[in-house]
Parts: C-alpha cells; sequence; structure tokens
C-alpha cells in the first residue's frame, strides 16, 4: 500500500465532524422525499449545496474546507458523469418526444391483452421504456396514466398492475446505457492496472444476465398472478387514445446507441450517433419534426434538445453536490478512515464477505437517501472501489454490485422510498380522474414490486456462489482467477 496522505482539514473539537455535511444531506432527503413528498432534483440540489454550508462553519479553516469541496467537485469522475448526463439527456428526451410509448401501447393493444397477460405486458413495456430513456421517474409519470386506467378496465389487479409499472422502471434504469445509476455506478469503479474507470458498454453487457433473471421471473408471476375480474369496454377507448405504432421506430436509435457502446466502450460516441440518428429517423418517419429538436416558441427555446439539458441540470447539481462532500470526507482524513475499518474487517477477509459489505453498503446509504440511487453510489462508490479492489474484483463486477443492490430493496421501502411514493401519488392522480379506481397503500405497492425483490435473490446467489465474478486481469481484462492470486498487487490509491 502506498503511504498515508497527510489531511489537513481539521475540525472544531473532532475530525468526525466531517460527516456533518453528509448527515445534513441525509436530513433534507427524507425532509423532501418522505415528508414533503418533493421529488424534484433541483430541491436535493439545494439541500445538498445548504448542508455544505452547514458544514463549513465546524471547520478551523473555512478557506480549506471550500478547497476540499472544490477537490471533490473537480475530480475526472464528477466531471466525466456530469458530462455523460447532460450529453444522455438529450438522447432520452428525443425518445419521449418521438412517442416510444405509444408504440409499446399499441403492441398490447393490436395483441388484445387482458388480466394477468396485461400486466406482464405492462412490466415488458415499461422496461423497454425505461431502457430506451434511462429515466425511472419518467417512466412512472409516462406509464401510469397510459396502463394503470386502461390494466384496471381490462382486468388487471390494480396492486400488481401498480408494482409491474414501478418494477419496469426499474429495470431499466438498472440497465440502461444511458441511466444515472448506469453511468455512476461504472464510473465510480476504477481499474487497477490500467487508466481509466469501467466503460459503460462492458458494465451493460456484464450486468444484463442478472437483470433478465430476475426480470422472467418477475413476468411469469405477473403474468400468473395479475389478472383480478372483469373488463370493460372503455379500455379499448383509452387505449386508442395512446396508440401509436410510428413510436416503433425509434428503437433503432437505441439498437445504435447500444451497438457503438458495446463496441466502442465510449458512451460518448454511442450518444452522438444515437441522437443523429434518432433525430433523422425520427423526422423521416414523421415521429418527430424539425422544431422538436430545437426551436423557438413564444419567445422561449424548446425541442427535445433544451428539454434533455434542463432535466439533467437538476441532477447533475445534486451530484457535484454530493461529490463535494466527498472531497470534504477525503481531506478531513474521515473516508479513509472508513474505507480503512471495512478492508481491514474480519468480513473482509474474503471475497464473499468483501461483496456483502459493498451490498449491505450500498442498500443503507440508498436507504438513507430516500432511495436517491445515483448520489447514494456516488456516495458509496469509492468505498466501494477500495474494498473491491482489495480482492482484486473487476470493476464490472463491483459497478454491477452498486447498482444491482441498489436497484432491490431501497426501492421498495414503504417508508423512505422516493419510487414508493411517486407511484402512490400516480395512482392517486388517476383516481381522481378515474372513479372506477380506488387508492392503494405503499405497503401493497412494495409487495408487489417483483422484479426488485427478485433481483435482490439474484445478486445474493450471485454473492454466495459467485456466479458472475470476475477478476482484473493483465491489461483489465475481466478473468476467472482466484482472488488471492490478485490481491499481491493490489494497489491502495489514495
Amino acid at each position: 500500500m502506498e503511504k498515508k496522505e497527510k489531511h489537513t482539514l481539521e475540525f472544531y473539537g473532532t475530525n468526525y465532524l466531517s460527516l456533518a455535511p453528509l448527515i445534513a444531506f441525509v436530513f433534507f432527503c427524507i425532509l423532501f422525499f418522505v415528508i414533503y413528498k418533493d421529488f424534484e432534483m433541483e430541491a436535493i440540489c439545494m439541500g445538498g449545496f445548504v448542508s455544505l454550508i452547514v458544514g463549513s462553519l465546524l471547520a478551523k479553516k473555512k478557506g480549506d474546507y471550500w478547497n476540499a469541496v472544490v477537490k471533490g467537485m473537480s475530480s475526472e469522475m464528477m466531471n466525466t458523469l456530469a458530462l455523460i448526463l447532460l450529453v444522455v439527456g438529450i438522447f432520452g428526451k428525443m425518445m419521449t418526444r418521438a412517442g416510444v410509448a405509444e408504440g409499446f401501447v399499441w403492441i398490447g393493444e393490436q395483441m388484445g391483452l387482458k388480466g394477468g397477460a396485461f400486466v406482464a405486458f405492462s412490466f415488458i413495456a415499461t422496461c423497454l421504456l425505461s431502457t430506451s430513456t434511462g429515466t425511472s421517474i419518467g417512466t412512472l409519470f409516462t406509464g401510469f396514466p397510459i396502463l394503470y386506467p386502461s390494466g384496471i378496465l381490462l382486468g388487471a389487479n390494480p396492486v400488481m398492475l401498480a408494482g409491474a409499472i414501478l418494477s419496469g422502471a426499474i429495470f431499466g434504469d438498472n440497465v440502461a446505457p444511458i441511466s444515472d445509476t448506469t453511468i455512476a455506478s461504472a464510473s465510480s469503479q476504477a481499474y487497477t492496472r490500467k487508466k481509466g474507470c469501467a466503460d459503460i458498454g462492458g458494465v451493460v453487457a456484464s450486468r444484463m444476465k442478472y437483470a433478465l433473471v430476475a426480470g422472467a421471473l418477475a413476468v411469469v408471476c405477473f403474468a400468473l398472478f395479475g389478472g383480478s375480474g372483469s373488463t370493460s369496454e372503455q379500455a379499448a377507448e383509452l387505449l386508442s387514445q395512446y396508440s401509436d405504432p410510428k413510436g416503433l421506430i425509434m428503437l433503432i436509435p437505441v439498437v445504435i446507441l447500444l451497438t457503438i457502446a458495446v463496441k466502442t466502450q465510449n458512451i460518448f460516441v454511442a450518444s452522438t450517433w444515437g441522437i443523429i440518428s434518432g433525430s433523422i429517423i425520427g423526422i423521416i418517419s414523421g415521429t418527430l419534426v424539425p422544431g422538436d429538436v430545437i426551436s423557438m416558441q413564444d419567445g422561449a427555446l424548446s425541442g427535445f434538445c433544451i428539454d434533455g439539458i434542463k432535466n439533467m441540470l437538476g441532477t447533475v447539481g445534486y451530484l457535484y453536490a454530493v461529490a463535494g462532500v466527498i472531497g470534504v470526507l477525503n481531506e478531513s482524513g474521515t473516508m479513509e478512515k472508513i474505507i480503512e475499518k471495512l478492508v481491514n474487517s474480519k468480513l473482509n477477509k474474503t471475497v464473499v464477505g468483501s461483496e456483502i459489505i459493498m451490498g449491505i453498503g450500498i442498500m443503507l446509504t440508498s436507504i438513507c437517501l430516500g432511495s436517491a440511487n445515483g448520489p447514494a453510489i456516488i456516495m458509496f462508490g469509492p468505498i466501494a472501489d477500495e474494498i473491491g479492489k482489495s480482492k482484486g474484483l473487476h470493476p464490472y463486477r463491483r459497478a454491477n454490485l452498486l447498482d444491482g443492490f441498489a436497484s432491490t430493496l431501497p426501492v421498495i421501502i414503504p417508508v423512505t422510498s422516493s419510487f414508493i411514493f411517486i407511484a402512490v401519488s400516480c395512482v392517486e392522480s388517476a383516481a381522481a380522474e378515474y372513479d372506477f379506481i380506488s387508492v392503494i397503500s405503499p405497503v401493497s405497492i412494495a409487495i408487489s414490486t417483483l422484479h426488485c425483490i427478485f433481483l435482490f435473490v439474484v445478486f445474493c446467489v450471485a454473492v454466495f456462489t459467485g456466479w458472475g465474478r470476475r477478476y482484473e486481469g493483465p491489461d483489465g481484462r475481466p478473468v476467472k482467477k482466484e482472488a488471492a492470486a490478485i490481491e499481491e498487487n493490489y494497489v491502495h490509491e489514495s
């Protein structure tokens, strides 16, 4: 291991007060997500920067404190992550404007699905939608108004249908190459045998097997247990309002983006061609008009380009706040102490133990942040990075454990999960509009979010059996090699 770096940032009394910004940030997450039920990223961004200001009051030298914040925010990982989010935000908004959701609805309408079959279809449709757009929250706000009322009229169990829509949203959040959690998990896990962090294309390809197994189990259960009663002719009318096969052609840019991302291992190149091809295909097919790209309406800039940037600014802002908090923890030596204790713990003596630490750590972090998985991964990512390196685990494996476990139990904790609250609010909105819809409880939605439950089981099996476990070989290649052979080459990067 390298010689420990001397830390100059000091706080009054004890340097554990460097945790104050983190604690304040958790407070704001609970305040906005749980109490106020305000899910705007700008609100959490504000909470993050207020937390940094509060923390500065406890530092002996205010200048050193803010230098630490700046150092955290100026890290290569953070700036790369911010740039990726802004670029892929444009792609995501392009997919939304082009009506890809309406294309999936058209498929369901043509197939004449009812009851449990419609619930299973809703899960698959929202999986594809969230994977295409890279946004779980956007999928919830798109999927519920379209699929929920129609599904109930087609004999779907209301609770299972809500769980299916939420499950699909999380599926894409976990595997989409343009999802903030995918990007954060890959960007936070560095190589030891070559420069850089895990590439997004490789991460997505390596984690797909876990998501597909859990998803397949969820589809079967939704189909078997998702039906509940009679159907109504009103459903056909509702579905027809949101049905348009043209939207399906926009899956071509998604395939282009995924193919290039895996081939080049560069999300910037992939996103560039995804946006260009999507714009051309959308305009030629009629799903987009030139004004949908960028235009002026009533003196204001409009189009998916500006919408994509605006949609990501809040997310980028709060991630920078989290990076500032990490900078304070690093420069005060607190982060090093936490990592040292975990690396030297009895549980970390085995590879399985190391993966258990990473799984439990990311889940607890996510729960504390109201299931805001992006910030949770950025917060816990450096710790998981060092723990995984201590056993020679490949960055793909570390990234998959982070994003995988974050997408499981934290999502369905009914008293803290922002996703559950959003799902409940979507059902309440539908109930206010349609008299045949009743409000359902957060607990019932949590229990019916089957993909997250199955994904937790799948990752537990992967940890205890070693399924999918790879170590970092020469030049960073993933290899099936015993950890003991690699531990000698581990270098602690402070």
